[in-house]
């Protein structure tokens, strides 16, 4: 794989980026381990001005974010602006609000809602909406689950980043997934899944049981433009495991 594509998620180094002092460290830490890109998200409140500075004296592209609905919902002007000042195309929301996941109608009503802030970040500045999801949208209602509503549902503007353990968590074929989603996700979430005592564990990719070589050469296929790295819960130093996790994908 291309190292340039293979970004970092912040989620991952949480415990680590709540001051801009961390902050600074540790996208010092990510680059000197040969990322290239991050992905913003559960970082402290610190000036994006800052975050923009920081990223580039460490030489990172800030490829994707994970915002906050309420942001979304009441501060979208604001947010467009900070997405340009990083050259960063894709905002995403990183989970389903609660007050949605009640059953068919609540998924409905929330595809409509991301598809009005979809198409307007698309038509007014040139942005891109991404949903992030996990395992409980694969619940069904009526014979259909709630990320089939999503995707089937929604106005083409909206994307998707995939988290492929959740897919695989949720009972579904992360391989089928990534092309039902062809053409609408630009941005893909890789971890892998391991079993510990009977339990399925988040594991370093390569460190697990999915068929990454595979997913890998799916994503490619159907356009994937960036490859992000996130480790939910790490077994061991998370700075250590986004490490592992990009040897394997360099090796692929």
């Amino acid at each position: 794989m291309k190292r340039s594509t293979i970004a970092a998620q912040m989620y991952t180094l949480r415990d680590f980026t709540q001051t801009a002092e961390d902050l600074r460290s540790t996208f010092q830490k990510v680059s000197a381990m040969g990322y290239e890109a991050i992905q913003i998200s559960s970082i402290g409140p610190i000036d994006p001005k800052l975050v923009k500075e920081y990223a580039d004296e460490a030489g990172l592209a800030i490829c994707a974010t994970h915002v906050s609905w309420d942001r979304l919902v009441n501060d979208l002007e604001a947010l467009a602006a900070e997405h340009r000042l990083w050259k960063c195309k894709y905002i995403g929301l990183g989970s389903l609000p609660e007050e949605f996941r009640t059953g068919l109608e609540s998924y409905r009503k929330f595809a409509k809602l991301i598809s009005e802030i979809a198409i307007k970040l698309k038509e007014q500045h040139d942005l891109q909406f991404v949903y992030h999801n996990h395992d409980f949208e694969f619940e069904r209602f009526d014979g259909i689950t709630g990320m089939e509503v999503l995707l089937n549902e929604t106005d083409p503007t909206v994307g998707f980043i995939l988290d492929l353990f959740w897919v695989q968590a949720g009972g579904a074929s992360p391989v089928e997934w990534i092309r039902k989603v062809e053409g609408r996700m630009q941005v893909v979430h890789l971890k892998d899944m391991a079993i510990i005592d009977r339990q399925q564990v988040f594991a370093e990719i390569g460190e697990g049981n999915m068929n990454y070589g595979e997913i890998i050469t799916v994503c490619r296929e159907t356009g994937v433009e960036w490859y992000v790295v996130e480790q939910d819960v790490c077994r061991r130093n998370p700075f250590e495991s986004l490490e592992i996790s990009l040897r394997y994908l360099l090796n692929l």
